[in-house]
């Protein structure tokens, strides 16, 4: 095997890096979600749900942008689901791991920790079961002002103000016979 000599230069830069390759997403897998960042029930929990033991240890990380819904979890995703009176959302089997998703933890939810931590947020449209239209009305939920369908109804779920969600990525992990 022949030796390899690596020399850093701290002095010399190509460009600068972009921050957003030091972000991260979180999937409703295991206690990512539930328990870990959202559980209402918490003794840590503030008057959102979010644990706020979770947050501050995800602030000394300094992440600048998150990706929602991560994962495989994504490509079975009904974002329609997650949006809503808490106690009207349907409880589904999440494809991808096989659990019960509440749906408790949605878009709303995700854009509330979003501010709350400072990070700028992405979302993931459903290419695996999704359907473009799926994908157009949740860009209208988000983004657009009053006075449509999609809109509207973020208004009535107490979010006047579009989200100005700038960053979507199409699908993630295409990997299930369901897709």
């Amino acid at each position: 095997m022949k030796n390899t000599k690596i020399r850093i230069d701290t002095n010399f830069q190509i460009g600068k890096v972009d921050s957003r390759i030091f972000g991260g997403f979180i999937e409703h897998m295991g206690r990512a979600i539930y328990e870990g960042v959202y559980d209402p029930k918490s003794d840590y929990a503030d008057e959102d749900g979010f644990r706020t033991d979770v947050m501050a240890a995800l602030k000394s990380l300094n992440i600048p942008i998150v990706r929602y819904p991560g994962g495989n979890f994504a490509s079975g995703y009904n974002w329609m689901d997650g949006v809503g009176p808490r106690d009207e959302r349907p409880v589904v089997r999440e494809f991808a791991w096989q659990s019960i998703e509440p749906n408790t933890f949605g878009t709303d939810e995700f854009i509330k920790l979003c501010s709350k931590m400072g990070w700028l947020p992405m979302v993931t449209v459903n290419l695996g079961t999704g359907t473009p239209e799926m994908a157009r009305n949740w860009v209208e939920y988000t983004n657009c002002p009053e006075g449509t369908k999609f809109s509207d109804i973020r208004k009535m779920n107490g979010n006047e103000e579009p989200f100005g969600i700038n960053l979507w990525c199409l699908g993630n992990e295409m990997d299930g016979p369901w897709q």
